[in-house]
């Protein structure tokens, strides 16, 4: 199949396709003697592995990590698990963040009137005002 059709059945867009190919994240695949790119259903099962790993969130590096284990019949499950580990790790402080974030804004939103008047506590703390410091 070409690119197009790899992309349709696998869910990865060409560009992409492309892009992981230029990185070494995924093999280019043989070419037409016109040097067209030629897939299989290999290629596009890892596609379809890439592409879940990444909305699952995996970095391209531990997208590469994974895939390597998996093509890796003699890995041990317990390096996958690693992998997998230190990324929910990573994802429960990015949800922290997140969350300190959102009751932030909150926080602002709430202290703001909302009204015609120009004062507004959102942009003074963005503009790094407290609300005893206020000034220009």
């Amino acid at each position: 199949m070409n690119i197009g059709q790899a992309a349709s059945a696998s869910g990865v867009s060409a560009k992409m396709i492309r892009y992981y190919e230029s990185i070494g994240l995924i093999r280019p695949p043989d070419r037409t003697e016109s040097n067209y790119r030629v897939y299989g259903e290999d290629e596009v099962h890892v596609l379809r592995f890439v592409k879940r790993a990444r909305t699952l969130g995996f970095s391209v590096e531990e997208t590469a990590t994974l895939l390597g284990l998996w093509q890796d019949k003699s890995r041990a499950s317990a390096e996958v698990k690693a992998v997998a580990s230190n990324h929910i790790a990573a994802l429960e402080t990015k949800i922290s963040e997140l969350e300190g974030m959102v009751n932030t804004l909150r926080h602002l939103v709430h202290c703001c009137g909302g009204d015609s008047r120009p004062d507004c506590p959102i942009l003074d703390d963005l503009a790094g005002f407290s609300g005893a410091t206020k000034g220009r």
